[in-house]
């Protein structure tokens, strides 16, 4: 690959010095010689480690922000509880607990935040709020999706979404009315959208810049390195900021004034997604001159294109019920182990650390073992689901027992390397199966669908608090439709990457300097 490249390099200086002879068409040969061999600038150390950067900055959003500080926060705005039947010093599981405790989790789901005639619980009304930021992002994503793609203000419109929403978690103490953080959440839910939009088109960009737009066949397995390792190493950089995250959370949790300590948690969430704008700033990369993608004939069809791909379209699909699948057995472990299981708060916080932790060491392991075994991103995406369906049917099967500390830990570091594993390989398996030039509008399509698939699990499983077995019954159940989309659907990457015009067969370079200018490159199918 690079012999060719420095070739058709060599080639083009001696051209440009005879463009009087043969005149301008010869430039746009040069042109298309450089896309076909996909003659980018690599992308930088610097540039890997903004990235990773911007993983540590923005992926606690969604996985501590979002679900448990602000239900928290929401949760101390109900101004008196009503004592639970079995009194402050059991669980509803009759277990022996700590008043504290069942206070928490009693303000959590007692439905006291009145609107329109009708109650909502704290994690019912960040459900509402959750899915209005999705709607709420919905257009947006829109007109955004064809700018990330077409337009040149790619880092304005991340930027000002990131600024605009860590400016929202700023003012989360300001009132201490329930009804405010509809607003807060769903300008903090729509604005992360964005910015996952931008950062998975970036992604592509780095891969592409690493490879080209198109490879040989040969040269696949170096594409299926970098981008598994720019999305796992990401991943495992955003669960370091989520562990930080929510190890602060429980410190702050230690002080009387509750309310105060979760605005102060908020803050510096918002001062650290505030951090990720060094990443934007800094990450100046175009998107190239990519003819494939300009065969649609306006934004509505250039949003719709992903639908032409069958392949992007099931990777989608996959996207959205693993984000389901991971937050709702999340959130219903976190409620049954508070509110039936009364673990200790310090156990509480040993069982998030592990699930945030143990994928800092697992998923730089997985990478390497992908590379051993040479598995595609659909192969590990079939193993961890697999992960998430037996951890959906042990909870199932011992629904009615009541669990021992050391099995909560243990399905604790599956489940948080599996969410990770879906997260990180879900990125790279849609990006195989982009066109190059498309990545904006795919990526903007992926981002919207995670969003969704987690704001539908978070509120599955804080609809029944304690029904742990329809919890994960439905979880069970979509990963099972994901197992069957993944085995029988025929879904691949190589395949994905073939038909998004990634791999090419070199049948013929001829030689230029004997007047024979005709390089055919044809679709290796």
């Amino acid at each position: 690959m690079a012999e060719i490249s420095s070739q058709i390099q060599d080639k083009s200086k001696e051209r440009e010095e005879d463009g009087s002879i043969y005149g301008n068409s010869l430039g746009m040969k040069i042109q298309k010689e450089n896309e076909v061999y996909g003659i980018e600038d690599k992308p930088t150390t610097g540039e890997f480690v903004t990235w990773y950067f911007y993983g540590f900055c923005s992926y606690f959003v969604l996985t501590v922000l979002v679900p448990i500080v602000f239900p928290l926060i929401i949760s101390q705005t109900v101004p008196d509880l009503p004592e639970p039947p079995q009194g402050w010093l059991k669980s509803f599981k009759d277990l022996k607990c700590p008043q504290n405790e069942m206070q928490i989790y009693v303000g959590l789901v007692y439905r006291d935040i009145r609107i329109g005639g009708r109650s909502f619980s704290p994690l019912e009304w960040t459900s509402i709020s959750w899915i209005t930021g999705t709607l709420l992002a919905t257009p947006i994503l829109g007109f955004t999706s064809f700018n990330l793609d077409y337009g040149h203000g790619q880092q304005l419109v991340a930027a000002a979404a990131t600024g605009i929403g860590a400016l929202f978690c700023l003012p989360a103490g300001f009132f201490r009315k329930s009804g405010v953080f509809l607003l807060y959440l769903a300008v903090i839910v729509a604005t992360i959208t964005i910015t996952g939009a931008w950062s998975g088109r970036h992604l592509g960009l780095l891969i592409r810049g690493f490879t080209g737009p198109k490879i040989p066949k040969s040269q696949f397995a170096s594409r299926r390195a970098i981008g598994s390792k720019l999305s796992l190493y990401s991943t495992a950089a955003g669960y370091f900021g989520a562990v930080i995250m929510a190890s602060f959370t429980y410190h702050m949790l230690s002080h009387s004034d509750h309310f105060t300590a979760l605005w102060v948690v908020s803050i510096f969430s918002g001062l650290l997604w505030g951090l990720g704008l060094i990443h934007i700033f800094s990450a100046i990369r175009g998107s190239g001159d990519c003819a494939d993608s300009l065969e649609d004939s306006g934004p509505v069809a250039h949003i719709l294109s992903i639908f032409r791909s069958p392949l992007a379209a099931a990777s989608l699909a996959l996207n959205c019920l693993a984000s389901f699948m991971t937050m709702c057995i999340f959130a219903s472990t976190m409620l049954y182990a508070l509110g039936y299981l009364c673990m200790k708060t310090h156990n509480i916080l040993f069982l998030w650390l592990i699930y945030f932790m143990v994928p800092l060491a697992s998923l730089p392991l997985a990478h390497r073992l992908q590379q051993i075994m040479k598995l595609d991103s659909e192969k590990m995406q079939l193993v961890a689901f697999i992960l998430s369906t037996l951890t959906s049917g042990c909870g199932i099967y011992y629904r009615q027992s009541t669990w021992s500390t050391s099995l909560v830990f243990l399905f604790s570091a599956i489940q948080g390397t599996a969410a990770g594993l879906l997260h990180s390989f879900g990125a790279v398996l849609l990006l195989d199966c982009t066109p190059a030039g498309k990545e904006g509008v795919f990526s903007s399509w992926s981002s919207w669908a995670r969003v969704v698939g987690a704001c539908a699990g978070f509120a599955w499983a804080t609809s029944m608090p304690g029904n742990i077995g329809k919890a994960f019954g439905v979880s069970l159940c979509a990963g099972m439709i994901a197992l069957v989309v993944l085995i029988f659907g025929n879904i691949s990457s190589l395949r994905g990457a073939k038909a998004a015009g990634h791999i090419i067969k070199r049948r013929k370079v001829a030689d230029h300097f004997k007047g024979s200018d005709t390089t055919e490159v044809t679709n290796d199918v």
